[in-house]
């Protein structure tokens, strides 16, 4: 009997009605650079909340103004988010404002025109990696191939606590990844059922990156 294959760790879309208004507004092609990179913050603060719901928390005893107490915090591996370049820094930005003492990580990623293939051209890490739970976060999760990649590179360097947040995924893309890697938990706020011949999301939001940075 061949081996049963694990079931896929689950994909949360965050159906808030604040997330998906602004995931409107950040599809539309009337909004400029600089709305477009404040509401791409904003959603990535909201992906936060529900990417850290499950988080470990310990009790510990404090003392208000008024009387001590016991109170929860955090506890557990601590945090590493990684951004995979360029444009998950945009994202990465929201999410720091709420995590503020997680270490940072970057792998530098770009999609052969022609294949659509990954080629790494950069990989920086905290040297503790192995030892936190890792978010890798990217608004666009399209043909899968980078953020496939970014996990095989980042599971080569000892992770084992991973998991993966975008804006938008295509439904292509969410089946390559979860094919790839059924650990990984994905947290998106939509999701695409296609994606053009160029690999782009349809109907997406055109290049995240240079709707970022005001690029072409």
């Amino acid at each position: 009997m061949p081996p049963i294959a694990p079931a896929a760790a689950p994909v949360m879309v965050v159906d808030h009605p604040l997330v998906q208004h602004k995931v409107t507004l950040v599809r539309s092609e009337d909004t400029t650079t600089d709305n477009f990179r404040r509401l791409v913050r904003e959603i990535a603060q909201l992906l936060t909340y529900e990417a850290t719901r499950d988080l470990a928390m310990e009790t510990v005893a404090i003392k208000t103004p008024i009387a001590p107490m016991q109170s929860p915090m955090l506890s557990g591996k601590k945090l590493c988010l990684v951004s995979i370049l360029r444009a998950g820094n945009g994202f990465l930005d929201g999410m720091l404002d709420l995590l503020p003492a997680a270490r940072v990580g970057h792998i530098g990623l770009y999609r052969d025109p022609e294949t659509l293939e990954p080629i790494e051209y950069y990989f920086k890490m905290p040297d503790d990696i192995q030892e936190r739970l890792v978010i890798v976060v990217d608004p666009m999760l399209a043909t899968g191939n980078s953020a496939i990649a970014a996990l095989n590179r980042l599971k080569e360097a000892g992770v084992t606590a991973l998991k993966y947040v975008c804006l938008i995924a295509s439904r292509p893309g969410l089946r390559a990844l979860q094919a790839a890697h059924p650990d990984v938990a994905i947290v998106t706020a939509a999701i695409d059922e296609q994606l053009n011949e160029h690999g782009y999301i349809v109907p997406g939001l055109g290049d995240a990156g240079d709707r970022l940075y005001g690029t072409r």
